[in-house]
């Protein structure tokens, strides 16, 4: 039971949900990965496989973690405990909760010093740093800035201020507050960059690249890639959504909602690719160059191109709106915990919390210069973090939700409380207890 009793705080609106929800899952992943894992794995064939395992897997352990947040109207640790002693089950459910949680913080620490690297872009944008530069000139901005712990320790340092100054006012002042301002605001930069797209001469060819599917690049490593994207890019297994969840009321329609939520991220994943690949495609460049199709490749063509400076700009703020609704949606179930498990208040757990992530991620920022040397099995610390909770302990966490939900819960209370009957019933029986687990159990083994 928690420490300190306390009333629960609940989002406003259904809408401030939806904002709310769509902001964490739409983070790096869409703006950055979704486009470069579409480049390296062959187009269309890979999106329309993504789909598919978004609405078999990603959709059913979204609502699973509501579901578990709504009914428990705790923090995951404490609600999974909760709900586990009130179906006669083992209490020991609550690892699963603590594992979300830890895995929410360790992200944290590293994604924070990423979202750096996208503020100082940003700032490079305004200066023109990118301008008239080649190939290498722009090769050698990104590798003197991983070579810098002092650029690195400043740009993670203002993110997590950043992160941590939203979290600390609250559900409604803090996070409702910044998603009804940074979703709309990316919304309008996707247009935008999606309307220069248009004009560069080859929209068609990126629209033909994302829709137009090459049934012969699909591989089992394309389908695994795919399965492991639509598992992540949903925020599921961190916690998040089971916070999220906690401060739901019953009148908000889960399935319903996860829908809504899962087509705004799918489209503004797609909507990365139309405005990135029209300019990849108008410059020559190197479709799957990886991660540093943003940081490394994009930059070059900002520097080429009229108006290079506010395209680049009106991007790398993308991508900052993108990462900081992410990062806020991380610190939030540690908050929760912190506070309802300690005597601190909202705004002591934040600093305690954001403070503790933010020393994890000095480590982490300084595997790119001083601490280069791998600390454990050939990893650095950054390198560490990520394997850890991308091929562990986030699919071993969405595995436990969606067996808890399904096999532990009666089936029956949750078919009512998510409106279904008859035949529905029974395929969200179906997939919760079968389809879902299996593509997450293969997901976890594969990538091992």
């Amino acid at each position: 039971m928690s420490i300190k009793q306390h009333q629960h705080a609940h989002w406003s609106s259904r809408l401030a949900f939806i904002l709310a929800a769509t902001g964490s899952a739409v983070g790096l992943g869409n703006i950055w990965k979704f486009p470069y894992m579409v480049g390296e794995s062959g187009g269309a064939a890979f999106v329309l496989v993504y789909l598919l395992c978004i609405g078999l897997i990603g959709l059913p352990i979204l609502v699973a973690e509501w579901l578990i947040g709504r009914r428990g109207q705790n923090n995951p640790a404490n609600a999974m405990a909760d709900l586990a002693k009130g179906a006669g089950r083992p209490r020991a459910w609550m690892l699963v909760g603590i594992s979300g949680i830890l895995g929410a913080f360790l992200i944290l620490s590293f994604y924070s010093v990423i979202g750096g690297w996208s503020l100082y872009y940003t700032l490079n944008s305004v200066t023109g740093a990118f301008s008239g530069q080649d190939a290498d000139g722009i090769g050698a901005l990104f590798n003197a800035m991983l070579a810098s712990p002092g650029l690195l320790l400043a740009g993670h340092s203002v993110f997590m201020l950043l992160v941590i100054g939203i979290v600390a006012r609250g559900v409604t002042k803090g996070l409702e507050g910044a998603v009804r301002t940074l979703m709309p605001a990316l919304g309008v930069l996707m247009v935008v960059l999606v309307g220069y797209g248009m004009t560069t001469g080859h929209f068609g060819q990126a629209l033909a690249y994302l829709f137009n599917p090459d049934w012969s690049a699909l591989s089992g490593e394309t389908v695994l890639a795919a399965l492991g994207h639509a598992f992540f890019t949903l925020s599921l297994g961190m916690g998040i959504m089971m916070a999220y969840g906690s401060y739901l009321g019953q009148e908000v329609d889960l399935l319903k909602t996860a829908r809504t939520v899962v087509i705004m991220d799918t489209v503004i994943a797609l909507g990365a690719g139309l405005a990135i690949f029209p300019i990849v495609f108008a410059n020559d460049l190197d479709l799957a160059s990886g991660p540093g199709l943003i940081f490394v490749t994009l930059p070059l063509a900002f520097g080429k191109m009229g108006g290079g400076i506010i395209l680049g700009l009106m991007f790398f703020l993308l991508l900052t709106f993108a990462a900081l609704t992410s990062a806020i949606s991380l610190l939030e179930p540690v908050v929760e915990f912190v506070e309802e498990r300690t005597p601190l208040s909202r705004v002591a757990a934040t600093l305690v919390a954001g403070v503790a992530a933010w020393g994890l991620g000095i480590a982490a920022l300084l595997s790119f210069n001083l601490w280069s040397d791998p600390v454990l099995f050939g990893l650095n610390v950054f390198d560490l973090l990520d394997k850890l909770t991308s091929k562990f302990m986030l699919p071993l966490t969405g595995l436990g939700v969606i067996l808890f939900t399904a096999w532990q819960l009666d089936r029956h209370e949750v078919a009512r409380e998510l409106g279904l009957s008859g035949t529905a019933a029974g395929i969200w029986h179906l997939v919760t207890r079968f389809i879902a687990p299996i593509g997450v159990a293969v997901v976890f083994v594969s990538s091992l």
